[in-house]
């Protein structure tokens, strides 16, 4: 038997829309084209899943630097019939040797709808934790409701331990 081969692949001019195709199979929402530009400048932040060189999975993330600097996971999914096969945990593994690597990220966050279970137990196992939940964060999608999970990297100077976001900035 043919050992299955997963390896993630940078997303170009030339395959992006596989990652939109992806993306509107896997999510309950859709995404503009500035999305897919700003994916396009993502370099290492943005890979596309191959499950034997079929695109099968991708995530996507932006530095964000509201709060401390952080990184947000703007989507990570995978195909159904594809799941459990280790393709989600290779794409969080890279998000989190791309943090340790540069060093200087304070937390690693996301949204995940509220009645999603398995998303939620899945990023529970990389310590991810709900911090948060944000009531109508979806259109025209139900429960429009997301729980915020942060993976907290560094604990802030102002961080007694407890979720706390920095009112100064």
């Amino acid at each position: 038997m043919k050992r299955s081969k997963i390896e993630l692949g940078d997303i170009t001019p030339h395959n992006i829309k596989q990652l939109k195709r992806l993306n509107t199979v896997v999510f309950p929402v859709s995404y503009n084209e500035k999305f897919y530009k700003d994916v396009l400048e993502a370099g290492e932040l943005a890979k596309l899943a191959y499950y034997n060189d079929i695109v099968v999975g991708a995530v996507c993330c932006r530095i964000d630097l509201e709060v401390g600097r952080r990184l947000y996971i703007m989507t990570l999914g995978c195909l159904y019939p594809y799941r459990r096969l280790g393709i989600g945990t290779m794409m969080v593994q890279h998000v989190l040797n791309y943090v340790e690597k540069d060093g200087n990220f304070d937390s690693i966050y996301l949204h995940v709808q509220l009645n999603n279970d398995g998303a939620i137990e899945f990023y529970k196992k990389f310590g991810f934790q709900i911090v948060e939940t944000k009531e109508h964060y979806y259109k025209r999608i139900e429960p429009a409701d997301a729980y915020v999970l942060e993976k907290v990297l560094k604990p802030s100077a102002n961080n007694d331990g407890d979720h706390q976001s920095n009112s100064m900035k």
